[in-house]
């Protein structure tokens, strides 16, 4: 179905409505392809790496300290043990914090790159259309389109050659 929107637009215009060229494109597969998302992904997981491995190490520190306890716990004194539950806790707070910290600034970070790609995308349809001489473009929230109006590879096609560039 197509939205109340496009169909009262598609009613109302004239009978030369039968000359219009239309188009669409699926957007999940143009984010699925497209190189320029590919490349965000790639640089946020570089730009985490290292904040990514740190939180790893604690989580090793953590279950080294946690199998000393259960391996010596018993033969320990109890400042010692106190010692190291303490530390223990002490990671696991920094670790929780650490986490939480991460997956903001992360989920943070991808929003920021999304919408970038999101943004030249947009200006990558608006060229093929305006070269394809296109009347109309339908990108999101497509129920059903006639596959023959699909220009997701037209686009997709561009992007590839300006991410060579």
């Amino acid at each position: 179905m197509v939205s109340v929107g496009v169909a009262s637009l598609l009613m109302v215009l004239p009978v030369a409505a039968a000359d219009l060229k239309l188009g669409y494109v699926d957007a999940v597969r143009l984010f699925q392809d497209a190189p320029q998302a590919a490349q965000a992904e790639v640089m946020l997981r570089e730009e985490f790496s290292e904040r990514e491995k740190g939180l790893l190490a604690q989580q090793k520190k953590a279950k080294a300290l946690e199998d000393r306890l259960r391996r010596d716990g018993m033969v320990m004194s109890e400042s010692e043990r106190k010692k190291i539950e303490n530390e223990l806790l002490d990671i696991s707070r920094d670790m929780r914090r650490g986490q939480e910290e991460f997956r903001e600034d992360l989920n943070r970070r991808r929003n920021e790159e999304i919408a970038k790609v999101q943004e030249f995308i947009k200006e990558v349809i608006d060229k093929v259309g305006r070269e394809g001489k296109f009347d109309l473009i339908f990108f999101e929230g497509i129920a059903y389109a006639n596959a023959e109006l699909e220009i997701t590879s037209q686009v997709l096609a561009r992007l590839k050659t300006l991410a060579e560039k």
